[in-house]
């Protein structure tokens, strides 16, 4: 009697409750699939980092006793999807059930589902055990705006809380804190990165014509591909960059590409980490050394992985799949190409993006307010803009790069994530970032030759989507500022958007 247990790559958690009794009759099956590599064009990055991480954790489990399949590219070469795959192993395994965890991800959720109606034998879908609210925590947890969602679950983990129950610091956001930029001459962290020999993955990867994006050196993968790695990752970003996490999170600079960051989220999105371990560590830390570490620092982490990780994540599973249809600004243009190489006179978007390309990582704020925002402001259609998201980034997973992007920062939702568009002007980005200096185009400038793109860009967005945002209460200053402008002057700023409108890819 066999029992095959699937296991996905997003699935390496090895705390599961499958995993607590070795039991001979129980089949843990894993494998590489081209489904999984051509939904999207992935960094190469990205696609090694997992195949890596799961070789790594199949093993793990056959130390511990396990019985396990895991099938490289090569062993399912032959097969065009992960249900094909599944058909060949529970008829070799001669399986008399099969069971599965909860995918993260709907298109696999309705896939899988749909499969399980078609077997003559038992199938169960068990719950992965990772996230600290349900499927449907969008109807559990009313209030539909993250700061809410936040501050219930606070409470529901005491997370950061007095003995009796108070927001610690007594308040329950330091986020007006945390929006200092980068000091000149500032020396970021060496970032702890590690140096896996990937070449043999690499080289099957070419072999079978997978297309990627972005470099690598193979022979210094430096991800995490165990939770050993992603134990001594999150210790390290306790002990170096804590500190002054939250007071520069929103900062840009090309001073360093990890900056006081994490980078936890590829661990975390693979589940070789639980979200809960991370916050205790991060709140013991504080609690533990509260002169070396500020409340607002632990505060702003906290608020990243508590609420706004798992909010995303109610959002997903309540508007799927419909969501991933939403373009209500009915936004139509390309990508420009430059999304792909980096090369572009715009300075800010020339670094975020060879940034991405280089590590597959950029932080939330390059890529919602230089890579995103520009996209926005373009309007440039959201299935290019999901399906650019999700390929690039180590830890883009549908379920979490989908709201951020069509959501968050591209308002194609029509606010459902967000109460007004997250759209920005090249002063915001001067103001956060040293990206502005030296950079070609002059960002001072509102129209004409050589003014930043980014401003004309802001105001034509602004003008075209009136009638949307007019009324909104956030958005009314931003109108009474625009039309306090002369008329020759909003003419040239109109006219200056048009142009480089007209040929984006220029830019």
């Amino acid at each position: 009697m066999t029992e095959v247990r699937l296991i996905l790559g997003d699935q390496l958690n090895a705390a599961h409750s499958w995993f607590r009794v070795i039991d001979p009759n129980v089949l843990y099956v894993m494998a590489e699939l081209r489904q999984e590599t051509d939904y999207a064009q992935h960094h190469i990055q990205k696609v090694l980092a997992f195949f890596a991480s799961m070789r790594q954790f199949a093993a793990a489990l056959q130390k511990a006793g396990h019985r396990v399949r895991y099938d490289s590219l090569d062993d399912t070469a032959a097969v065009s999807n992960m249900t094909e795959w599944l058909a060949v192993v529970l008829q070799e395994e001669q399986a008399h059930a099969f069971r599965y965890q909860a995918p993260d991800e709907y298109r696999l959720t309705a896939q899988l589902r749909a499969y399980g109606t078609t077997l003559a034998l038992p199938v169960a879908m068990d719950d992965s055990e990772h996230f600290l609210t349900p499927r449907d925590a969008w109807n559990r947890y009313p209030n539909h705006r993250m700061e809410f969602f936040y501050r219930a679950l606070r409470k529901e983990y005491r997370v950061l809380l007095t003995p009796d129950g108070k927001p610690e610091g007594e308040r329950w956001n330091f986020d007006a804190e945390n929006r200092q930029r980068w000091p000149k001459g500032k020396v970021p962290p060496e970032p702890l990165t590690f140096a896996h020999d990937v070449r043999a993955i690499k080289d099957l990867l070419q072999r079978h014509g997978v297309k990627t994006v972005g470099s690598v050196n193979a022979e210094a993968l430096l991800w995490p591909i165990t939770r050993r790695e992603s134990r001594a990752l999150l210790d390290w970003f306790i002990q170096h960059a804590l500190p002054e996490f939250g007071a520069y999170q929103d900062a840009m600079t090309d001073a360093g590409w990890s900056l006081m960051h994490s980078r936890l989220s590829f661990s975390l999105n693979t589940k070789m980490l639980h979200p809960l371990e991370v916050i205790r560590a991060v709140e013991a830390a504080w609690r533990a050394e509260p002169e070396r570490i500020s409340l607002a620092q632990v505060e702003g982490f906290i608020r990243q992985i508590l609420g706004w990780r798992e909010y995303v994540r109610a959002l997903y599973w309540q508007h799927m799949p419909d969501y991933a249809q939403h373009n209500t600004l009915n936004a139509q243009r390309a990508l420009p190409r430059y999304y792909w190489d980096g090369d572009t006179k715009m300075a800010c978007m020339a670094h975020s993006i060879q940034q991405s390309l280089d590590f597959a990582y950029a932080h939330h704020i390059q890529r919602l307010m230089i890579t995103g925002n520009f996209a926005l402001l373009a309007g440039v259609h959201p299935d290019m803009v999901d399906a650019w998201y999700l390929g690039i980034y180590i830890d883009a997973i549908e379920w979490v790069e989908m709201p951020n992007t069509r959501g968050m920062s591209q308002y194609a939702d029509g606010g459902v994530i967000a109460s007004k568009p997250y759209a920005a002007s090249g002063q915001y980005i001067k103001k956060m970032s040293d990206y502005c200096t030296g950079c070609y185009y002059d960002v001072k400038a509102r129209s004409g030759v050589g003014s930043c793109p980014f401003n004309s860009l802001y105001w034509s967005f602004i003008e075209r989507h009136r009638a949307r945002f007019s009324e909104n209460i956030r958005m009314k200053l931003v109108y009474a500022n625009w039309d306090r402008q002369a008329e020759s002057q909003r003419s040239a700023i109109l006219a200056t958007a048009s142009q480089y409108l007209n040929d984006l890819d220029a830019l």
